[in-house]
C-alpha cells in the first residue's frame, strides 16, 4: 500500500547547480538537508520541506520548458509571494481555477514549472 509521499526530483543543468541552491533556499526559503554519502557523488542537493523533501538532481540536454511536469508547494499567502516573484523578476502565469484553491504558475530559472497554492 501507497501511504505518503516521501520526496520529488526536479533538475537542473550540471552548471546551474549553486544558482538552483542561491533560488530554492534563498529566494524560496527552503531548508537544505544533506544527502546520505553515498549520492553525494552524483551532484545537486536535498531539500526538506516537512516530512517530504525535493530532490535537485543534475541533468543535462533537458527542455524542461516543454514539460507540464511540476510541484506545487501550498502557501499561506498568495499575493505576498506573487509580489516577491515579480520584483525578483519572474513571469507569473495565472492556472486554471479549482474549487478552494487560489494559484499561479512560474518557471523556475532552470525552465521547471513551480505551482504556489493557497486554501481560501
Amino acid at each position: 500500500m501507497i501511504n505518503r509521499l516521501h520526496h520529488v526530483q526536479i533538475t537542473v543543468p550540471t552548471d546551474a547547480v549553486d544558482a538552483a541552491h542561491q533560488f530554492y533556499c534563498g529566494l524560496l526559503g527552503l531548508p537544505e538537508v544533506e544527502k546520505p554519502d553515498s549520492l553525494k557523488g552524483r551532484g545537486g542537493f536535498w531539500l526538506q520541506l516537512g516530512s517530504e523533501q525535493v530532490h535537485v538532481g543534475i541533468e543535462d540536454g533537458v527542455n524542461r520548458r516543454a514539460t507540464k511536469a511540476h510541484v506545487a508547494y501550498q502557501v499561506d499567502d498568495l499575493d505576498a509571494w506573487r509580489t516577491r516573484l515579480i520584483a525578483a523578476g519572474f513571469s507569473i502565469d495565472e492556472s486554471v481555477p479549482i474549487p478552494g484553491y487560489k494559484r499561479f504558475e512560474f518557471r523556475d530559472p532552470f525552465g521547471n514549472r513551480v505551482e504556489l497554492i493557497q486554501p481560501l
